[in-house]
């Protein structure tokens, strides 16, 4: 509705900037309710560009490309006003100083608009760099936000600010949320359960191996050394606690089931859920993590499983996207940064947490792919937890630390500044 009646004011086509996985989305939504629009999609090794692509435009009331797409073209993309630019899931422009930030802030439009389920994913910064987009100068420099808010609010100092810094922005905010009355008379219930799932005898002595061996290094580094050694630990522990085979880089032949109780556990969730003639959405952070959930389920299960990763091309995404909304594959497995956003997956009544991110903000936009307008089913959302680990300890402190944007941690950076005796606390495996 908004595309069409500006469309009636000003000839010039709008700009959509959108993920990969999302392109065929947009062009399906915009097919359904605005059939009278003529769209463009300008991605791919063969798309248009100088006179070509301008000829294009003339003709065209909606372009649709990717954030990759804008920062390599966008000296072609600059060169028009467009009628309005919208981003869609916008935190990816969430880092002022990356070159795709500086690129998307140079092109010109009437109007400005930012989509985005997550405007702070980790620091307060990332509102900034939304906010430079829509209004460029609203919120002052980036040295003077910084000095103003970023400080006294992250740090709790100087609750005023937040008040202050709320006053500016929300004459720009029209948000919609679940509580909202209208939305969830449009939503069936919705169920989360978390799944406690021990260590094997292996995992728990690779664990304790592998913490012990951390924190003895760190004890000798400093500044970003450390800070990188730290983050590249939770990694491994994040593999490590989903299956031995993937933190010691062994094959496929050797992720077999029985050396996790997390594989165990999944395909006892799944055999149930087909058992009920019922789909699933399964989560992780980890292409590896994500393969091997794939052959194991497909040879468990004895059913074809879908997997949406970054690797994969706009048409195989959309593939598996129609395959699963179409009922014909009924398991599908998907990477958080490819999946978490934006896609319309409702023939799914499970979700899958098989692997926690740091930031429940991020969970909740995975969980939104299933449980949003179009849902017709109760659905069901399984976060897994191996107890005494890191995943438990981080689960506790999500729920404590809900004070930006209503649901935010600082991503994995704050695990940084702990002092070795508090990265003990936080990592030492605990065999209740």
């Amino acid at each position: 509705s908004y595309l069409t009646n500006i469309h009636q004011l000003h000839s010039s086509p709008s700009l959509i900037i959108c993920p990969t996985s999302l392109i065929g989305n947009w062009e399906k939504e915009l097919q359904k309710f605005a059939p009278s629009l003529r769209v463009h999609v300008h991605y791919g090794p063969k798309r248009t560009s100088g006179y070509a692509f301008e000829k294009i435009c003339e003709s065209t009331d909606v372009v649709i490309t990717t954030y990759q797409v804008a920062l390599l073209d966008v000296e072609l993309l600059k060169g028009f006003i467009w009628n309005s630019i919208s981003l869609d899931e916008a935190q990816h422009v969430k880092n002022p100083q990356t070159k795709q930030a500086r690129a998307i802030r140079q092109l010109q439009g009437r109007h400005k608009i930012a989509l985005t389920g997550t405007p702070i994913e980790n620091r307060l910064l990332e509102l900034w760099s939304l906010f430079e987009f829509i209004n460029p100068g609203y919120l002052g420099t980036i040295n003077s936000f910084k000095n103003r808010f970023v400080a006294g609010i992250e740090k709790g100092e100087k609750p005023e600010r937040t008040v202050e810094l709320k006053a500016l922005i929300q004459p720009f905010l029209l948000r919609r949320t679940k509580q909202d009355k209208n939305i969830a008379r449009s939503l069936p219930d919705k169920q989360e359960q978390k799944e406690y799932i021990p260590l094997t005898a292996e995992q728990a002595s690779l664990y304790q191996e592998l913490v012990q061996g951390m924190l003895q290094e760190t004890e000798e580094k400093t500044g970003f050394e450390r800070k990188g050694m730290i983050l590249q630990t939770l990694n491994k522990l994040k593999l490590l606690c989903n299956h031995p085979a993937l933190y010691l880089k062994e094959s496929a032949a050797k992720q077999t089931v029985r050396r996790s109780h997390k594989s165990e556990k999944i395909i006892e969730l799944v055999e149930s859920i087909r058992t009920q003639q019922e789909s699933c959405l399964i989560f992780t952070q980890y292409i590896e993590t994500g393969l091997m959930l794939q052959r194991t389920l497909e040879k468990e299960i004895n059913e074809p499983v879908l997997f949406l990763h970054g690797s994969l091309s706009k048409e195989q995404r959309d593939e598996m996207v129609a395959q699963f909304q179409a009922r014909k594959k009924a398991i599908f497995i998907l990477s958080l940064r490819a999946g978490g956003t934006g896609l319309n997956l409702t023939a799914a009544n499970h979700v899958i947490h098989f692997d926690r991110w740091w930031n429940p903000a991020v969970e909740n936009q995975a969980t939104d792919r299933a449980h949003r307008i179009g849902q017709n089913k109760f659905v069901h959302v399984h976060k897994f937890i191996t107890r005494g680990t890191i995943e438990e300890k981080i689960d506790e402190v999500i729920n404590q630390k809900q004070h930006l944007n209503n649901e935010l941690i600082q991503g994995d950076q704050w695990v940084t500044e702990l002092s070795n005796n508090e990265l003990q606390e936080l990592l030492a495996y605990r065999n209740e």
